[in-house]
């Protein structure tokens, strides 16, 4: 039970952590024997999780800190005059972001740039979801058949 648990938190840990995220968590976790939904559920509910302290910590973060900096008030105005392209675009520009399984896309990436953005949280954190499933799917289907192989 406790070696079921320690390897459980492996999978969370590495389905948190910004390179890693689904690319480490679920080869491991099938690595280790788990069942292969078990594994994609843990991944993919922690991995979407990492919005909400990425997107409300870099909120948070702005009016504390970053709005003293006259790089990041440039970037978020220059970005506001594009705005409606992001509105138009931007739902399924984070889908696709995020669903790509490849290093610096994923949901840590889809956050941070939600937020630059100003794309709405909820809309967000929903876009975000679909590509982490999206991505969970794709990296779990070439996971099992790279282990049916060896």
């Amino acid at each position: 039970m406790q070696n079921i648990l320690n390897e459980t938190i492996a999978i969370i840990i590495l389905s948190v952590m910004p390179i890693s995220e689904l690319r480490g968590s679920i080869p491991l976790g099938l690595q280790l024997g788990l069942n292969p939904i078990f594994v994609f559920l843990i991944s993919i509910i922690f991995n979407a999780l990492v919005f909400f302290p990425i997107y409300f910590g870099l909120e948070l973060f702005y009016h504390r800190f970053f709005y003293r900096f006259k790089f990041v008030n440039k970037c978020l105005e220059r970005i506001s005059k594009h705005k409606d392209k992001i509105d138009k675009y931007g739902f399924f520009g984070l889908v696709i972001l995020v669903a790509i399984p490849l290093p610096f896309t994923g949901a840590w990436t889809g956050s941070g740039l939600s937020w630059l953005l100003r794309l709405e949280w909820k809309k967000s954190f929903f876009a975000i979801f679909i590509g982490v499933l999206i991505a969970g799917i794709v990296v779990l289907l070439i996971s099992l058949s790279i282990l049916k192989i060896f």
